[in-house]
């Protein structure tokens, strides 16, 4: 029966692609294509991204606190710098794929359908959330205090919302939800070149080299990437809205 089956499928098929045959598989136009592939380059650097964020905060935090100095040295050198590697690329990739996505055609056809100028609308977005960046990394680079940290945090994001609301007043949900969500994933992935990778290079030399690194390289790291770990739930959620699945703004 199965045989059978599978000899049916290039009749099938063959109807499918009938133009005439009224059915909805078709091949991509170019346009579309590009998106398809933006999109997808952004999900999988996203999910390796993410991933080891959360293998950072879950796993690896707790057990570099129970190992000894001489383990530290052995396993150090051999997990993060690869670890590392494949986490601040995989931020690049993730943030440009997403950004060129968001700039091209989500932002672009929302500004067009309402008579505004797109690169008005992304260049305002940009400097928001990097003015707000800025905020930020003086905060965790000069605050010990993780508390603080989220409180700020948190404000931020309260006025990255306004701030789209005001200079984007005819956003539709797409624009917005991505829009924020995209701003907070710009902030992580400066946080991992800005400070993550700053500290967790000089910790890495200095136990190849057998010194003590300063305490507060490690902890400065450890702010930073409990900061992102945060940040990425709500970025995910409204990765989730901005499909149309929950309307914050707007329309789909």
């Amino acid at each position: 029966m199965l045989t059978g089956s599978l000899a049916d499928l290039p009749v099938v098929f063959a109807f499918l692609l009938q133009p005439d045959s009224g059915a909805s598989i078709h091949e991509p136009s170019a346009g579309e294509l590009s998106r398809i592939l933006l999109r997808w380059a952004h999900f999988v650097a996203g999910v390796l991204w993410i991933g080891l964020l959360y293998f950072f905060n879950l796993v690896n935090v707790p057990l570099m606190k129970k190992l000894d100095g001489p383990t530290k040295k052995i396993v150090i050198p051999e997990l993060l710098p690869r670890a590392l590697w494949y986490f601040r690329w995989g931020a690049v990739v993730t943030v440009l794929a997403g950004f060129s996505y968001y700039g091209s055609f989500i932002v672009g056809s929302n500004a067009r359908n309402v008579g505004e100028n797109p690169g008005v609308w992304l260049g305002e977005w940009l400097l928001v959330v990097l003015v707000l960046y800025a905020i930020l990394y003086f905060t965790i680079d000069k605050v010990n205090n993780g508390y603080v940290i989220a409180a700020v945090s948190a404000v931020l994001v309260i006025v990255l919302i306004a701030a789209i609301l005001y200079l984007l007043p005819h956003a539709d949900n797409k624009t917005f939800s991505i829009g924020v969500g995209g701003g907070m994933g710009v902030w992580m992935m400066l946080n991992v070149w800005g400070i993550i990778w700053r500290a967790q290079k000089k910790i890495i030399a200095a136990t190849i080299e057998g010194t003590a690194a300063p305490a507060e390289l490690a902890r400065k790291a450890f702010l930073a990437s409990r900061t992102n770990a945060w940040l990425s739930l709500p970025m995910l959620f409204l990765m989730g809205t901005s499909h149309g699945d929950y309307i914050i703004v707007g329309t789909k």
